[in-house]
């Protein structure tokens, strides 16, 4: 029956945006509701505004697939579900893609009308630059004990595997004070999206709008991001556009259309909807899922304030096997969309980091997207990671190629030192059959002297490279066994180990030039002038504009030998002061205390350096020396 005989047509939403959104203007008060359901036949919006009607606020179709309504009596705090009704389906009680907060509520899933984003709490707060940065990768749920205040769908406190209260995002600011005391300036959180269950590391989300309300929902995630940024720290958040947990929620089979029995609207429906994790990967061709991805990342960085974005297995998103010079397979719609996604965010907000772990050491994920490249500012260094922890792993010192070391130690993407991310720990290569380095370098026996030495030359290389450096949570205190994403990180080892983290805190704020005298650790130039694979040596320059206070020449030791006075070259002559011996038994009573003194360079120089001077260096040690 049409309008004109009788029947009213349903009203649309004359307000913006997809999801549910409060709004308060000449119109009046209340919240908008827009959905895409293409195939669905009638959508209608049930909460607590309607007393769960599934009838009662009926969506209009806007014709393209979208429904929308405007509801006055819906409020933020109120609960709510779309009905949609599908003919080959019936009716369909979904979750909101575009939810922001998720409730378990009476063993059910519902969505939460969030009010608008909070005032700014930190005017005066600018992100640091990229050539200053030092990562902090943590996972929320493990990093530091709850109070208890978390509940499962019974209303228990959720407890990890040993015992402990699950972290949240309260919780984790009360060690923000000792990051930024260690010279932390970036934390990258692990993804913070809904995810299906009470554990998980975050790389199964089930809907990637609404932060995990375990962690403390979005409010809880702006008033960590403030209080971050209050201290100087950037906030940077794991998205995972590459699939969806493989039971994937409401977002399976969304409308009740499907193909081939795949998983519906936002992923593809053929061959190309496979990943290691289930049939869902999205629908990167479709110009409403496109949109969606594109939603979602402008959401952290504008609405809620985060630094920049870490995309999760990027290889997955340009290839269906995620592999590197496989055009068979390549899925050019994945590639395009980080193309577009990186642009908007560079347009925007040209001074947020978007991250790609792709781990191929593919250049092209760095390269501008005006020369064909994604144009990612940054990507995971894979083979610094695994380099250099295949050598400080090796049990027996001549099984270590210090020369595949050194070539590494100074790799670049397109020219840009600052394109690498470098690490020797993460979430993946601390699990997934590996363990924190310690671990693997003695298992068993992660205190010991040899994992204590090895995993602290690791560290100076890490942060005396060029490169943005990152560590991995607990790591500056030795923690030990493999990452779990269901056991909290021991904490009791930061003062077990407090010269440990008083080494990695010397070597962080030698990096970042504190003390105005190694400006060239944060700067791009890089020269590895000396490989001595028989003994184990490695020398580096870096330098930022050259000269006292920027100059700093690095010596590596990766073998059991120490040397009184090695023979190295240097850039320029006089006096070079030790800055850091990390053999220094002020960082572990154990440590040789092996003397490395301030050297006077003079001629003739060697190693294609035009000066020289005698180093002092223990076993499995760094010296870093600078002038001024």
């Amino acid at each position: 029956m049409s309008a004109a005989a009788g029947v009213v047509a349903l009203a649309g939403s004359i307000h913006p945006f997809m999801g549910a959104n409060p709004y308060a203007d000449a119109t009046g008060v209340g919240v908008s509701f827009r959905v895409w359901a293409p195939f669905a036949t009638s959508v209608a919006i049930a909460g607590d505004f309607n007393s769960w009607s599934s009838s009662a606020n009926a969506l209009a179709s806007e014709g393209n697939g979208f429904w929308s309504v405007d509801v006055p009596e819906a409020k933020p705090g109120d609960q709510y579900k779309f009905c949609v009704t599908s003919s080959s389906a019936g009716v369909l009680w979904r979750m909101d893609p575009y939810a922001t907060r998720i409730l378990h509520s009476g063993g059910n899933l519902n969505g939460v009308i969030e009010s608008p984003s909070t005032p700014y709490a930190s005017p005066s707060y600018s992100t640091p630059s990229w050539n200053e940065l030092v990562i902090y990768e943590m996972h929320i749920r493990t990093f530091v004990a709850g109070d208890g205040t978390v509940k499962d769908k019974q209303g228990h406190s959720i407890k990890t595997a040993d015992g402990a209260f699950v972290g949240s995002f309260d919780s984790a600011k009360s060690k923000l004070d000792y990051l930024r005391d260690l010279g932390i300036n970036a934390i990258e959180l692990m993804p913070l999206g809904e995810f299906t269950g009470d554990i998980s590391a975050g790389y199964n989300p089930a809907y990637i709008f609404a932060v995990e309300d375990e962690f403390g929902g979005p409010d809880g995630f702006r008033d960590f991001v403030n209080a971050a940024h209050q201290r100087g720290i950037a906030v940077i958040v794991d998205v995972v556009y590459n699939h969806l947990g493989d039971s994937a929620g409401d977002m399976w089979q969304f409308d009740g259309w499907q193909d081939k029995g795949k998983g519906g609207i936002y992923f593809y429906n053929d061959w190309r909807s496979r990943t290691d994790w289930g049939d869902t990967r999205f629908d990167y061709g479709g110009g409403e899922v496109r949109q969606y991805l594109r939603d979602n990342a402008m959401r952290w960085l504008q609405q809620r304030f985060a630094d920049g974005l870490r995309w999760d297995s990027v290889g997955s998103i340009r290839n269906v096997y995620d592999h590197n010079n496989d055009p068979a397979n390549d899925i050019p719609d994945g590639w395009t969309l980080c193309q577009w996604i990186n642009s908007e965010i560079q347009n925007a907000q040209p001074w947020k980091i978007s991250i790609a772990e792709d781990m191929k050491d593919n250049e092209w994920i760095t390269k501008p997207q005006g020369a064909g490249g994604a144009g990612f500012s940054a990507q995971w260094g894979a083979a610094f990671v695994s380099t250099l922890r295949n050598s400080l792993i090796a049990t027996d010192d001549s099984a270590r190629d210090v020369s595949a070391v050194g070539l590494m130690l100074a790799q670049t993407f397109n020219g840009d030192v600052f394109q690498r991310v470098i690490f020797t720990e993460s979430h993946d290569a601390d699990a997934n059959g590996a363990q924190r380095l310690p671990e693997m370098i003695s298992p068993g026996n992660a205190w010991s002297w040899w994992a204590k030495k090895r995993s602290t030359l690791g560290a100076a290389a890490l942060l005396a490279s060029p490169g943005i450096p990152m560590l991995f949570m607990g790591q500056e205190f030795l923690a030990a066994g493999w990452f779990d994403d269901d056991r909290l990180l021991d904490w009791s080892n930061a003062w077990r180990f407090a010269g440990i983290t008083q080494l990695y805190r010397d070597l962080i704020h030698l990096r970042r030039n504190w003390f105005n005298n190694t400006r060239g650790l944060r700067g791009q130039n890089a020269n590895v002038f000396h490989i001595n694979n028989p003994d184990k040596l490695i020398g580096i320059h870096r330098w930022d504009a050259g000269g006292p206070g920027d100059d700093v020449v690095i010596l590596m030791n990766f073998s059991s030998q120490g040397f009184a006075s090695y023979h190295l070259g240097f850039p320029r002559d006089g006096l070079w002061r030790v800055r850091l011996n990390s053999d220094s038994n002020l960082y572990d009573q154990f440590f040789g205390n092996w003397p490395s003194y301030d050297v006077l360079a003079n001629q003739p120089g060697i190693h294609d350096m035009p000066f020289a001077g005698g180093i002092g260096v223990g076993p499995y040690s760094a010296v870093i020396l600078s002038q001024g």
